[in-house]
């Protein structure tokens, strides 16, 4: 249900670590500013990945500049090509624990491990990663506030050197939190459960049906009972609101309710409503991964416009 816990602070397996970072993770928040991150950068247990990605029609690959520059040190967290799962038709599912922990242990993560996040929009595909890597039983993760363009900003500089492919491997094992992620079916029981709300991230026209989806071959619309809340609403000049605002946003469409599902176009921007509402102090957080992507297909999942 709501307000479980203090949103401004890391679940408490972050404590220890806050310690050897000098205390500087201070109120632990699930957000770090880039002064914060600049300063950490050289600390031994913290790892930094770059999980940028972008809709294929705007003809960018987050691979390809993370090559050309990043962060210092950061790693590609490769949520569309390696860390999905390969016999999925609908693009970047979630992998299996098995295939996740591997990947993971190549990005040399370890369970003391402190993670930051960060994309080149600026917290556009940075919270799948957080996402993906809370479902899998790893909590030790932040987003960088306004990710690289706040890093730039901010003066730091880019590093165009590639951190080697095989960093020392990692032993994290990952454990798939079922509660973190849902399916189709699942959805479909929601839809008529008065305690669960089911959040679409997507801009208002498509979820209307005013406008074709930018995949070809989905149906225009929205599902029966869902509310709407684009993700763009949720930020201020790049950065997401601060909490007492992103309550205020989120309250009249989760109040009352026990459990939040949040969908979008892939499965990519519903992770922001969800790290939005944990900044917010909601708990009971699930993704529905195949989104629209699997929802709008031709078949017998019920749609509907206006």
């Amino acid at each position: 249900g709501r307000g479980v816990g203090d949103p401004e602070k890391f679940p408490e397996v972050i404590q220890p670590l806050a310690d050897v970072l000098g205390g500087a993770m201070g109120a632990s928040r699930p957000v770090v500013d880039a002064g914060w991150l600049h300063r950490h950068l050289d600390d031994d247990r913290l790892l930094v990945f770059d999980s940028s990605w972008h809709m294929p029609a705007t003809g960018r690959d987050g691979y390809r500049e993370w090559l050309e520059a990043h962060i210092r040190g950061a790693r590609f967290f490769d949520f569309d090509g390696r860390i999905r799962d390969p016999d999925s038709d609908l693009p970047h599912m979630l992998p299996n624990a098995e295939r996740f922990g591997r990947e993971m242990q190549r990005l040399g993560l370890k369970p003391d491990s402190l993670v930051v996040l960060y994309d080149t929009m600026g917290m556009y595909s940075s919270p799948r990663g957080w996402w993906m890597l809370r479902a899998m039983g790893f909590d030790n993760c932040a987003l960088l506030d306004g990710g690289l363009p706040a890093w730039t900003t901010a003066g730091y500089e880019l590093d165009g050197d590639v951190p080697p492919d095989e960093p020392a491997a990692g032993d994290f094992v990952a454990r798939l939190n079922p509660g973190w992620v849902v399916d189709a079916q699942q959805v479909l029981a929601a839809l008529d459960d008065g305690d669960i709300a089911v959040v679409d991230a997507r801009p208002a026209e498509r979820f209307r049906g005013q406008v074709d989806e930018p995949r070809a071959g989905l149906r225009r619309g929205h599902m029966p009972g869902a509310h709407n809340l684009p993700f763009a609403e949720l930020f201020r000049d790049g950065r997401l609101l601060p909490t007492a605002e992103l309550r205020e946003r989120l309250a009249p469409l989760l109040e009352d309710r026990q459990r939040y599902i949040f969908s979008c176009g892939s499965g990519v921007t519903a992770c922001i409503l969800a790290f939005a509402a944990m900044r917010a102090g909601y708990d009971g957080l699930a993704v529905y991964d195949g989104s629209w992507c699997e929802w709008g297909l031709p078949g017998e999942l019920p749609v509907v416009t206006g």
